[in-house]
């Protein structure tokens, strides 16, 4: 059997017309009609017809809206921000580009995202801190309105990091549009892809716009190469963001396949000594990566079944390491609700399994039959 992968690709008919237009055009530049169209597009798409105005921005990757999101934050040097610490470093990086200072905070069980108690004792340590980053799990929505009735009670601004979860819920409302800024994720393994990329969503065209100017090296308006601030080659190809629009007319279709996959395996694993990655019942998520947790009192241990799996020729993975046991901020600030790490707790028993939506119910099904044989 060929190898199974947690998230690949998958490509329709209609990329290739919005490709073949830009080449049609010679319009190949990091400008172009498939950047506007592909930003429109996707600020219609999470306002749902809703009377907020969103303004994206198309990027060269997620990381790099992130840290435009950062700068337009205006986070300084010494900077405390509060982080999502269990999640992929691309989403705190951003704040040592500018010299910030990441404090991480633990998440809670019920979505494996930011604890918004322990976000409250954050803003109690550290009462300077003005910015929270908050990553979205595997296309799992955080507790939002807790965690932005923190925000708002302590003046500080909210950055989502959406990269998983486009397309998820939270009450009716699209992940990626609660907070000040958010930051979208196009890479090869997303829900959707452009091969890489990423969008900036901002809330009005001014913050919209000094992100442009940042991302097109900084050029002032004038008639020679002048330069007051630093600028950064951070926007999307036109041929990359034709892709993106071809891909975002079949999202709600990934995001059913996706769903799919997810139940299928709460039904298939009910009977042995695991649970999923949980959610709350006034979201919708993506499920971009199905995982699941081993209980507690259970001798088999997560890399057990990581070791079957790759055995079988099934790619898998550990939950995202938190970031406070990543040697690079060891001496980082971290803070947590009690006296348990949930973190820690849910990184020791997880794993992401098989979630690309061209897998076969008989290629699932090996995966479930291969994960029941370890226990």
């Amino acid at each position: 059997m060929k190898r199974l992968l947690l998230a690949t690709p998958t490509m329709h008919e209609e990329e290739l017309r919005y490709i073949s237009e830009a080449f049609e055009k010679n319009w190949i530049a990091p400008l172009g009609f498939n950047c506007d169209g592909f930003e429109e597009e996707i600020a219609r798409y999470l306002a749902q017809g809703g009377k907020e105005q969103l303004k994206c921005l198309s990027l060269c990757s997620g990381t790099s809206a992130l840290h435009l999101a950062v700068k337009l934050a205006k986070v300084k040097r010494g900077d405390y921000v509060l982080c999502s610490d269990m999640t992929f470093s691309a989403t705190v990086n951003p704040v040592v580009y500018e010299g910030g200072i990441p404090v991480f905070v633990d998440c809670e069980r019920e979505t494996w995202n930011m604890d918004p108690e322990a976000l409250e004792k954050a803003f109690e340590k550290y009462p300077q801190a003005k910015t929270v980053m908050l990553a979205h799990l595997y296309g799992v929505p955080a507790k939002i309105d807790e965690i932005k009735q923190v925000c708002e009670k302590h003046g500080a601004i909210l950055i989502e990091d959406a990269a998983e979860a486009l397309s998820s819920d939270y009450k009716g409302r699209k992940a990626g549009t609660f907070g000040d800024f958010a930051a979208l994720s196009f890479n090869g393994n997303k829900i959707i892809t452009t091969s890489g990329g990423g969008m900036l969503i901002t809330k009005n065209a001014k913050d919209r716009d000094k992100a442009f100017f940042w991302a097109t090296q900084a050029r002032e308006k004038a008639p020679w190469y002048q330069h007051e601030e630093i600028g950064y080659n951070y926007r999307m190809s036109n041929v990359v963001a034709g892709i993106g629009r071809g891909q975002l007319l079949h999202l709600e279709e990934h995001k059913q396949l996706k769903k799919k996959i997810y139940f299928k395996y709460k039904e298939g694993l009910k009977d042995i000594p695991v649970s999923m990655n949980p959610y709350l019942e006034c979201s919708d998520p993506n499920f971009w990566l199905s995982c699941m947790l081993i209980d507690k009192d259970c001798k088999t241990g997560f890399m057990d079944v990581y070791d079957r799996l790759n055995e079988a020729n099934i790619e898998s993975r550990p939950i995202w390491k938190p970031m406070h046991l990543q040697p690079i901020f060891k001496n980082n600030g971290f803070v947590v609700k009690g006296d348990e790490c949930v973190g820690e707790d849910i990184f020791s028993r997880g794993l992401c399994l098989p979630s690309d939506i061209k897998m076969t119910e008989e290629e699932q099904d090996y995966v479930i039959e291969t994960i029941k044989s370890c226990f």
